[in-house]
């Protein structure tokens, strides 16, 4: 009977212990399960915010190589990559699960969408500029040949202009100075005694020219002694800064045919030796001779 007793007490604690060992297999299995499936989903963590980083580290060199083109765009594009370099950072301190993962997926995938429409207007802009510097460089060239060719013409009118003032200027030769001895009859007879002369006549022709302005045309002339005297007149004009004392003038209606001028100094008691005509257009001196009274 205490046999029997025994024996079923055996096969309880038996029975315990195979329940309890079956337990125990059973916690070890599902342990072993959760750590794989932990180790697992750690793995995939890791290997989602590697990925992560890697695209946005893409991103970032994409802004970057943009902002480097220095584009009327780049202060947009500086904003939006600082905005990818603060999502990377606050990526880097993440200890990483699922939810914060998706978070930060759905942030880059929202600042990679951006990228794309700030890149195509900032392609937009420099083919608009890459066609304005075409058309400004081409418009230097054309400015640039027709300054030349301005440069050229000015160049070729100032020449003309130039050769026509020279040669509209009138010429001014055969200046001659003689004295007279006036009879009381009114007849003339030339001298070169200064006792016997009572005029000095001034002679001077006008040469042909046909592209010189017709019209009036005021000579002033001086006659100057052998004692360095102004005769006649003496009047003075003012030409800018220049002076002119002259003995008299004589204004000459031109019309581009060689004319012959005559003009007579009255005068006595004129002094022997050198006398000297000078005839100035305005204060340029156009011709000069001298003479001599004995």
């Amino acid at each position: 009977m205490e046999n029997q007793k025994s024996s079923s007490s055996l096969k309880a604690v038996i029975a315990v212990l195979a329940i309890l060992l079956v337990g125990s297999l059973v916690y070890i299995f599902k342990m072993t399960s959760d750590a794989d499936t932990v180790k697992t989903e750690l793995k995939t963590i890791l290997t989602e915010k590697e990925s992560v980083m890697k695209d946005l580290q893409e991103l970032k060199s994409t802004y970057d190589a943009a902002i480097a083109e220095n584009t009327s765009m780049s202060d947009e594009l500086i904003q939006e990559r600082d905005k990818v370099v603060n999502l990377m950072n606050d990526l880097s301190k993440s200890k990483g699960d699922v939810a914060s993962l998706s978070k930060y997926r759905t942030q880059f995938n929202a600042l990679q969408g951006n990228m794309k429409v700030l890149m195509a207007e900032n392609e937009g802009l420099k083919k608009e500029n890459t066609t304005l510097t075409t058309q400004r460089d081409s418009t230097v060239v054309v400015l640039g040949e027709s300054k030349k060719y301005n440069e050229v013409l000015v160049g070729q009118n100032e020449e003309l202009s130039k050769a026509v003032e020279k040669g509209s200027k009138l010429t001014v030769l055969n200046t001659r100075g003689t004295a007279f001895k006036l009879r009381s009859s009114g007849k003339q007879i030339e001298t070169d005694k200064a006792s016997r002369a009572d005029v000095l006549r001034v002679n001077f022709t006008i040469a042909e020219n046909q592209i010189a302005m017709s019209g009036d045309k005021m000579y002033y002339v001086q006659v100057i002694d052998s004692k360095n005297n102004v005769l006649g007149d003496k009047k003075t004009e003012n030409f800018g800064e220049n002076t002119l004392t002259y003995s008299f003038a004589t204004n000459v209606k031109y019309e581009n045919k060689t004319i012959l001028v005559s003009e007579d100094l009255k005068g006595k008691d004129f002094a022997k030796g050198t006398y000297f005509i000078n005839i100035f257009n305005k204060d340029v001196l156009v011709s000069k001779t001298s003479f001599v009274l004995r």
